[in-house]
């Protein structure tokens, strides 16, 4: 993996900033929605009719709508590790929020779970959706073979993650001298091999940056915090060596500016990919398929 040997998430506190984030995530979540966007984009070009949706790190649910609109007789099921977020995405439980449910597509099933432990039976999904999840696992593998083995057979993942350049401007102004400021994420290709060793077939992937620009650092790490979304590696450090620190990361990306707003890169790793035929069963013999022979004309 990029992500190498030394690198490992606080599983723990990620779970306690993204449940303290659940009441602020929706308003910060520009980029959220943006990647989602283009998600539903590529399926104008993928021939699927889903029965059943699993979102896997669906956050407050944001995400259910955009699948609803495009596949409104799918059963959708959201799950994700924070409670605090599922609890958003429940919504309005009561009798106006049922009413206003009149017409529109059943309301989507709820699990608070990890995504390297699925409670789903295996082969219960058509299509998995993971929109900027993959990202928040130091290793994705246990998760992507989690998905492979909750899909159904031709059944398909469509994901997107964050690529190494990532926060790039402020991987290069914050002090490297007491450790990684910075959370570390997974390079594509290293996502493609990941994506073969849990079984997937016929991957199709690509990167894209997109630039979100903000009025000062300070506005920057408010939406970091709000959605959950600081650095959670292990050997993350503590502060930022005093006032001297902060005001030498002011200084080098207030010389990063343009047209007068800070830039903040984020690499966008998106793709798709299927679960084919198995060619061995679970206890690794071979699967051996017979073809009628036609009859002679």
């Amino acid at each position: 993996m990029a992500t190498g040997k030394d690198f490992a998430l606080d599983r723990d506190l990620l779970i306690r900033r993204f449940g303290r984030a659940a009441a602020t995530y929706d308003e910060v979540s520009v980029l959220a929605r943006e990647v989602a966007r283009r998600m539903d984009e590529r399926l104008d070009y993928i021939r699927i009719a889903p029965k059943r949706i699993l979102d896997l790190g669906c956050g407050t649910g944001a995400d259910f709508d955009v699948l609803a609109k495009r596949f409104p007789s799918a059963t959708r099921v959201g799950v994700d590790f924070a409670l605090p977020m599922l609890e958003r995405a429940r919504g309005d439980r009561g009798l106006f929020g049922r009413l206003r449910a009149l017409g529109r597509p059943a309301t989507p099933s709820l699990v608070c779970a990890d995504a390297g432990a699925l409670p789903l039976a295996r082969a219960s999904m058509s299509l998995v959706w993971s929109n900027l999840m993959l990202n928040w696992l130091a290793d994705p593998l246990p998760a992507l073979r989690e998905m492979h083995r909750v899909l159904e057979v031709d059944g398909m993942l469509m994901f997107s993650s964050l690529g190494p350049d990532t926060l790039a401007e402020l991987r290069v102004a914050l002090p490297q001298a007491y450790g990684e400021r910075v959370h570390r994420f997974i390079d594509m290709h290293d996502l493609g091999d990941a994506l073969v060793a849990a079984g997937f077939s016929d991957p199709v992937m690509d990167m894209e940056v997109l630039t979100l620009t903000y009025s000062d650092l300070d506005e920057l790490l408010r939406d970091l915090r709000l959605s959950g979304s600081a650095n959670a590696s292990t050997a993350r450090p503590r502060g930022l060596t005093g006032k001297s620190g902060w005001a030498a990361a002011r200084s080098a990306l207030d010389a990063l500016r343009r047209e007068g707003r800070l830039p903040a890169t984020f690499e966008i790793v998106q793709g798709h990919a299927w679960k084919a035929q198995p060619k061995v069963t679970d206890d690794g013999r071979a699967v051996m398929r017979f073809q009628p022979r036609k009859s002679a004309a």
